[in-house]
């Protein structure tokens, strides 16, 4: 078998991804389970994987401001919703036979460690998933930001963004049919045509650090695999 071509990989999956299509549930288990085969490939195969999670399923604290909770107030409470979708995931993976840790940016002994950057090393040199908890700990940052950060933090190979479409598009191809799939791109064409793909801290940290991030469809059986082992799986965002 082939070597992958990514050795240590973060994955950042949204909130909404985990309550399915029709968004009647707020964690559907059949897309747990699915997520949870696909991750297990890659760990089959010797990648080191670590995951961050949104919580916009649950609760989005960017959004409470006019409902009149403080904006910080609110975005403690989407960190406590990531923690939420964390524990959901970590069992879910251990579900099929992997062994995990989850690590919170905000203290909560009973249920996570706290994030301590050798640890979360540590526990991927031992061939565990870790999962990333409670954002980066602070207001203000979202989760894309969080995935940056500890991707760069555990010295990541990619961070491999999870979603429903298959790439970054010249539009929105839920929208326009017209528009058409980059195979690659630059940071610098990103920003310039305005290609949302992670909000600007995020895509700024990633850019600094020469951080590949790759945008594909997690939803289609396989694809994760295929990308490890280095085929042409959604966008791939580089400085090149």
């Amino acid at each position: 078998m082939s070597q992958p071509k990514y050795k240590r990989i973060l994955l950042k999956l949204s909130g909404e991804a985990l309550s399915g299509a029709d968004k009647k549930q707020v964690i559907d288990f059949d897309i747990l389970q699915q997520f949870a085969k696909e991750v297990k490939t890659i760990v089959d195969a010797g990648v080191q994987v670590a995951v961050v999670i949104g919580g916009g399923n649950i609760f989005r604290g960017a959004s409470v401001e006019k409902s009149g909770i403080d904006r910080v107030q609110g975005d403690h409470m989407g960190m406590l919703a990531t923690v939420i979708n964390s524990m959901a995931i970590q069992s879910s993976l251990e579900k099929f036979g992997m062994v995990t840790r989850l690590l919170s940016a905000i203290k909560m002994e009973q249920v996570a460690e706290p994030m301590i950057r050798r640890r979360a090393v540590r526990h991927l040199e031992k061939g565990r998933i870790v999962i990333f908890g409670a954002g980066t700990g602070n207001p203000y940052f979202t989760t894309d930001s969080a995935g940056a950060l500890r991707a760069i933090e555990i010295n990541a190979d990619a961070v491999l963004k999870g979603t429903r479409v298959d790439g970054i598009y010249t539009a929105d191809p839920e929208k326009d049919p017209n528009a058409t799939r980059y195979e690659k791109i630059s940071y610098d064409e990103a920003l310039s045509k305005n290609l949302k793909i992670m909000d600007l801290t995020a895509f700024a940290l990633c850019k600094e650090n020469n951080l590949p991030i790759i945008v594909f469809d997690m939803n289609k059986p396989g694809n994760l695999l295929r990308l490890i082992n280095g085929e042409s799986v959604g966008t791939l965002v580089t400085n090149e």
